[in-house]
């Protein structure tokens, strides 16, 4: 769920400039025209979708690989490490020197590892939840334009809504095909 929500923060930052700007024109809009406000909960549209399942399927599948090759990598440092340790007093310098430089290079390729793993989970993360975004938003749209809603905000990222809102919710959901 990490991977939803770190994209869901840029979607809320990016939601409540809008709305900031939207309250500011707001009031403007109001007198030239009958305004219609609707919501949607995103979050609750993006977790419904059959695609969400996927990616965190997908994830969860790159997650357990680079798990893997960490582990082995892992083993591979702590068994020199034994090994320098239970040796060092019969080595010679030159040996132990080798040895020491050995096993500090298999530390810094573990360090090396896991920041590409991070990097590439991230990536792929993105890849794969940015046409799930463009999809709710396309559908959130279409809904907008169907239903002649002015404005479609989530409530996740604001402090307040009325009574009087229409949650377009259900809407959205019923034409991403979703129960």
């Amino acid at each position: 769920m990490r991977f939803i929500r770190i994209s869901n923060m840029k979607y809320k930052l990016k939601m409540k400039k809008l709305i900031i700007f939207l309250m500011m024109i707001l009031p403007l809009g109001a007198f030239a025209q009958d305004v219609k406000i609707a919501f949607v909960k995103t979050q609750e549209v993006i977790m419904a979708m059959p695609e969400v399942s996927a990616m965190e399927k997908t994830m969860t599948e790159l997650n357990e690989k680079y798990k893997t090759e960490l582990k082995q990598m892992q083993e591979e440092y702590q068994k020199k490490y034994s090994d320098f340790v239970a040796q060092q007093d019969s080595l010679t310098e030159n040996i132990k020197l080798r040895r020491m430089q050995e096993i500090q290079d298999i530390q810094e390729r573990i360090n090396n590892f896991v920041q590409v793993a991070e990097q590439d989970v991230q990536k792929k993360q993105q890849e794969l939840f940015t046409p799930i975004q463009q999809k709710v938003q396309a559908t959130i749209k279409a809904v907008g334009d169907e239903k002649g809603y002015m404005y479609i905000i989530d409530p996740s990222v604001l402090l307040y809504i009325g009574t009087s809102g229409v949650d377009a919710t259900p809407l959205v959901k019923s034409k991403l095909g979703l129960k």
